[in-house]
């Protein structure tokens, strides 16, 4: 039972192994601010990992350039101007609303509201009394009544 507390635990704490110790800052107050925002880009390389998490030598390059950029006495808004200028849009975890971009934030609802329109169609068309199948044309209506006669 102790080994399974322990293995948790050290799963728990492996994202903070990424940032190694030659990288943090000396000033708590820059280093927390480095934190905050390694949290928001993404590792270039890594599906689905922030920089901050990752052991990604392209992921420790990023933090070292945001790190400086932090010490040269960037605001955080233009850190992260600098390393998506230098890196790409890619890099963030929630690129802004603007050009081809709109197109990642609508195809989701877009997409839910043609599965509701269809959905519903499909609901109406099968209690459609005049799509039903078994409605039977006069000429055979005649026909069934005179094979039922026979």
């Amino acid at each position: 039972m102790r080994y399974l507390i322990l293995c948790l635990a050290l799963l728990l704490t492996g994202p903070s192994w990424a940032v190694q110790p030659d990288e943090v800052l000396s000033d708590p107050a820059l280093e927390a601010r480095a934190r905050e925002i390694s949290k928001i880009l993404r590792c270039p390389v890594c599906q689905g990992e922030t920089i901050d998490e990752s052991n990604a030598p392209i992921s420790r390059d990023l933090r070292l350039y945001l790190r400086e950029r932090l010490v040269a006495g960037d605001s955080d808004s233009e850190a992260v101007k600098s390393v998506t200028d230098r890196f790409g849009e890619y890099v963030l975890f929630e690129p802004p609303a603007r050009g081809i971009n709109w197109l990642l934030y609508l195809a989701g609802p877009v997409m839910a509201l043609l599965a509701l329109l269809i959905g519903w169609r499909f609901i109406r068309s099968r209690n459609d009394p005049e799509s039903d199948a078994t409605t039977l044309t006069p000429e055979e209506k005649t026909r069934l009544e005179r094979l039922m006669r026979d």
